[in-house]
């Protein structure tokens, strides 16, 4: 069990403090103080990724099932599928994602086309 603890600890030093200063800046916008504790940024910073890592092993499940390498978008919708504010905040990101690329390429096309 010992081995257990030490390969959390060792896992848990080698990803931490990713999310510093996005996670200081959200819990000022969110009513905290302008210097959070560094304990309570530690705390989120952990919480934060290893929802992302979790989030990763879940597409990542869904991929293997259906016998692909590459995980994909829909992969991440779907183990989203349970939570619906979440797979709508995703949905929406994607089609925002596509606006803007879109924009950029209209953008991008018109100065070679004066040329």
């Amino acid at each position: 069990m010992a081995t257990d603890a030490s390969t959390t600890r060792t896992r848990r030093s080698r990803r931490q403090n990713l999310f510093v200063k996005e996670l200081r800046t959200l819990m000022y916008a969110y009513g905290d103080d302008p210097d959070p504790l560094p304990e309570s940024v530690q705390v989120l910073d952990e919480i934060v990724t290893e929802y992302i890592v979790d989030m990763c092993h879940d597409a990542a499940r869904m991929a293997s099932q259906a016998r692909r390498n590459k995980i994909k978008v829909d992969d991440f919708k779907f183990a989203l599928r349970h939570d619906p504010r979440k797979l709508g905040r995703v949905e929406e990101l994607l089609v925002m994602s596509k606006v803007i690329a879109d924009a950029r390429k209209q953008f991008d096309d018109k100065p070679e086309a004066e040329k």
